[in-house]
Parts: structure tokens; sequence; C-alpha cells
């Protein structure tokens, strides 16, 4: 009688091993992409944030705030700030500028927002490889 065998040769794991590992090749592009867009929501949160509090400036002082330490906004300024903030403003406009690195390359990601809320992308970092 034969004795029934139960398991895997190894040449059925190393094909499954290099499937997997071309299926991660082909993946990873995709998910760079997708990792970089996700990074640039903190640049747009953080705007966000400085339109409301430019807002709640504007509605008590009747100008809007010109430097970000008159608004009563938290940022995250420690090490994993991936995004500098400036802020330009007179009693009538502001900007807001978000400018930062995503990808380690001589490009920056930056991101705009004014008084009437546009928020723009003005240098885009993902798509300037």
């Amino acid at each position: 009688m034969r004795e029934l065998r139960r398991g895997f040769s190894l040449l059925e794991v190393m094909i499954v091993v290099v499937i997997i590992g071309i299926l991660a090749t082909l993946s990873y592009p995709s998910l760079e992409a997708y990792l970089q867009r996700a990074k640039q929501t903190e640049g747009k949160v953080s705007l966000s944030a400085i339109y409301t509090a430019q807002k709640i400036y504007f509605a008590t002082n009747q100008t809007y705030a010109d430097t970000l330490s008159k608004l009563d906004v938290q940022l995250d300024s420690g090490g994993s700030a991936r995004y500098a903030i400036t802020l330009t403003g007179d009693s009538t406009s502001f900007t807001a500028t978000a400018s930062g690195n995503l990808d380690d390359d001589a490009a920056l990601d930056i991101w705009t927002i004014d008084q009437n809320k546009t928020l723009q992308n003005t240098v885009n970092d993902i798509s300037s490889e």
C-alpha cells in the first residue's frame, strides 16, 4: 500500500514566492502614489484649520491676521510635520501657503487657501517627477 504524503514540494513553494514577488513589484508604483496623496492631506487639513481660525479672527477684529501667532490654531510643528506654513493677510484678504517635500526630490508640494476658501495645489510634488 502507498503511503499518503501531505504537504508541498520545495518547487511549489518557490513558485508561490516568485509569484508574490512579481505581484508586489507590479503594485509598488501605484502604492507609492497613493501614499503621497495621503501625505498631502496634512497640508490640506492645516490650511483648513487656518481658514477657520482666520474667519474667527476676522469676526472679532474686522481684519485678517498677518501672522500665525495671532491665530488660536494648533498645527503640528514637530519632527513629523511635512509642511511649512506661511501666512499673509490684511484688512480684506489673506493667503495661507503650505509647502513641503513629499518624496525627497527638488520639487516642493505647495498648497494655498484664501479668504474665499479656494484651496489650490499650485505645485504638485507627486506629478513633478
